[in-house]
Formats: C-alpha cells, sequence, structure tokens
C-alpha cells in the first residue's frame, strides 16, 4: 500500500457539538477551546494557568497535549467519516517559555496520505513568539468488513 496525497475533509469551525465530545477527556482538563477544526488547519487555545511545571512556566508536557490534540483532530478530519485515527509519533521543540496567558496551536499538514497523516503544530504566546513546534504522524485505520 502507499500514500497518495488527498484531502477529505474540509475546514469548519468548532461547533457546539464538539463540547459534548470533549467533555471529561484531557482536552477539557488542560483548558484547551477548540476554534477551527479542518484537514487543512486546526486551531486551538490553552491557557498557562493551571498547565506549568514548579517553575511557573508552561510545562512542556502541556505544549505536547495541545499539540496532539489538534494534530489527531486534523489527522480525523482527512480521515474522514467511519474512519479512526491514532498517533505514532510525536516530537516536540520547545523554543521560548510561557509564564501567563493562553497559547494557541495550528495545525497544518505536511503529508495526508491514505493510511497515515501527518501534521506540523505551531504553538505561539500572546505575543506570537513561538513557544513549541511539534510534528505528529497519525496511522489512518480502515475498518475491516
Amino acid at each position: 500500500m502507499t500514500d497518495n496525497d488527498t484531502t477529505q475533509g474540509d475546514a469548519t469551525s468548532a461547533s457546539p457539538g464538539i463540547a459534548d465530545l470533549v467533555r471529561g477527556t484531557l482536552i477539557e482538563r488542560m483548558g484547551i477551546e477548540l476554534l477551527e477544526i479542518g484537514a487543512q488547519r486546526t486551531v486551538g487555545t490553552m491557557p498557562v494557568e493551571g498547565n506549568t511545571q514548579p517553575a511557573g512556566l508552561l510545562h512542556g508536557g502541556a505544549s505536547v497535549v495541545l499539540a496532539e490534540t489538534l494534530g489527531s483532530l486534523a489527522a480525523q478530519a482527512h480521515a474522514g467519516e467511519g474512519r479512526t485515527v491514532v498517533g505514532i509519533e510525536v516530537g516536540a521543540t520547545h523554543h521560548s517559555a510561557a509564564r501567563s496567558g493562553i497559547v494557541t496551536g495550528v495545525a497544518t499538514p505536511l503529508h495526508l496520505g491514505r493510511t497515515t497523516a501527518s501534521y506540523e503544530i505551531v504553538v505561539t504566546d500572546d505575543r506570537g513568539r513561538r513557544t513549541c513546534t511539534a510534528r505528529l504522524t497519525c496511522l489512518v485505520l480502515v475498518p475491516t468488513v
């Protein structure tokens, strides 16, 4: 099997129905707000407060949670209805620290194939400074008959 670059999902604004989807999940616990969900672009925010390490800086793991959330949702939009995605690799580089406010993550595709989807997720602080760059690859699972 080879991957073909195709896009099946379209960008849409996050709907109120998303609230039901994230209720009781890590997304809710981290305070992530989903602003836009689509295969070509997925955007969300997360507060720094409550997601810090002991020195008062945004925890690097929190940035990765935001990144993997956005990349996975984007990959799911790409996969389309009836398919599921699972993350198989995530990596992140932390560039600068955030101490307060909110951070914003934007996931954009690097590769959209039939069996895998890879995204770059850029996280920025309130001043637009890049705090983290992550890359996520998801496996697209096709239902078995």
